[in-house]
């Protein structure tokens, strides 16, 4: 008995060390993955090989690494890019407005939001950023109903209905 609470104690510590390892050598590869992605798109771009969509990856990278002006940059060339085709650029407009929105630019990512919904009226991803604009804007009226029409087109999407919900009891409240 006395030699078994040390062993449970190793074993716990064992356990705890090899799942910190694995979750740091999963960051690591995503982000070797990432650096390797934003290396071969960079050289494409330098080399004036680069589509749409190439655009549109890196500007998605500097999304992701809060990069926001250089991903502004590389979503307006993704829609200046020959050879795009219409319905593929309601993911460019979202993502020029979700970078937008991260710079507190609510009317600038609002104007892109539905520019990508002109594209595409069922993206929902779009619909949850434009609602969630307009509630920073405080138009609450127009969040609900943007959050009313993504539980339209997705009814199990928890995000519109808690904040759907939210924004009922608060136009309630200051009526």
């Amino acid at each position: 008995m006395d030699n078994l609470l040390p062993l449970v104690y190793i074993s716990f510590l064992l356990a705890l060390l090899a799942s910190t390892g694995w979750v740091i050598f999963g960051q690591i590869l995503k982000n070797r993955n990432t650096e390797n992605a934003l290396s071969r798109l960079q050289t494409q771009i330098k080399d004036g090989k680069a589509t749409a969509q190439d655009y549109y990856e890196l500007g998605s990278i500097y999304l992701d690494k809060k990069i926001f002006l250089q991903a502004i940059t590389q979503f307006q060339k993704a829609l200046k890019a020959e050879g795009s085709e219409p319905e593929t650029l309601a993911p460019v407009y979202n993502g020029l407005g979700f970078a937008y929105f991260a710079q507190e630019q609510y009317d600038l990512a609002i104007r892109n939001y539905k520019e990508a919904l002109k594209i595409n009226p069922e993206y929902v991803t779009a619909l949850n950023n434009l609602a969630h604009a307009y509630e920073r804007k405080k138009l609450t009226a127009q969040a609900l109903q943007t959050y009313e029409d993504v539980l339209q087109y997705d009814p199990d999407n928890q995000t519109a209905k808690r904040r759907s919900e939210s924004l009922r009891k608060r136009l309630v409240l200051s009526a």
